[in-house]
């Protein structure tokens, strides 16, 4: 409707002087691997071998190339997740959605219906923040126990985000799941550019407290 301002003026980052975010539809969206090959100027290996250490090897030269910091363990899946955050997500200043994401990065998402190696995967960045993941349910069970399987590789290797092996999952997706698509939003977050408030501390009804006795821990004068 004419009638309804699309514009909201946010001050990322606490920054002293408003950002004009302009929320008229359609939105960008941004190709995820297209988009870090027109950055970097390489064309990357096909999306179905990221799982391999080739592509892994390669992925590591290309974030040491850019000075993209990634500590360890450097699997290939947090190689690209930096490589996006320092690349893509920067320009995602209006409403922005990165598509296509790889399915190493997204063992619960299905695998995209046309391009190999990729999933139907959307995530919605405002303000360089997300504030929307979605995704085409993955509801193969065979193939859903492989990505668990590559999951728990990374796991060992020290990757605290990487998924273990759900068993109890596959075994009810044996049974059946019809196609299910998945969609979450962060509220607190959309609060948090509602009312131009940075600090998601001032928008959550319960926010994270300390102990009393760690309270009284850090009131202690240093003795030292």
């Amino acid at each position: 409707s004419s009638g309804i301002n699309a514009e909201l003026p946010l001050r990322p980052g606490g920054a002293e002087e408003s950002v004009i975010i302009d929320f008229t539809p359609p939105f960008r969206r941004i190709k995820m691997i297209p988009e870090l090959e027109r950055i970097t100027g390489v064309k990357f290996p096909p999306a179905d071998t990221f799982h391999t250490e080739e592509a892994r090897q390669f992925l590591d030269e290309l974030c040491a190339k850019h000075e993209v910091e990634c500590s360890a363990p450097r699997t290939a899946s947090r190689l690209i997740d930096k490589m996006v955050g320092e690349m893509i997500e920067v320009q995602c200043m209006n409403p922005t959605f990165i598509i296509e994401h790889p399915q190493i990065m997204c063992p619960l998402a299905k695998y995209h219906r046309s391009e190999k190696g990729l999933t139907e995967r959307l995530e919605l960045f405002v303000a360089t923040k997300e504030i929307c993941n979605a995704y085409t349910e993955l509801n193969d069970p065979f193939v859903q126990r492989e990505q668990f399987e590559k999951q728990a590789v990374d796991k060992a290797a020290g990757d605290d985000e990487a998924q273990c092996i759900d068993e109890n999952y596959c075994v009810s997706l044996e049974y059946g799941l019809p196609p299910t698509g998945g969609f979450g939003m962060g509220i607190d977050r959309l609060v948090m550019f509602l009312t131009n408030t940075y600090n998601i501390k001032e928008v959550l009804l319960f926010p994270a407290m300390k102990p009393e006795e760690a309270k009284a821990e850090d009131a202690k004068p240093d003795e030292s």
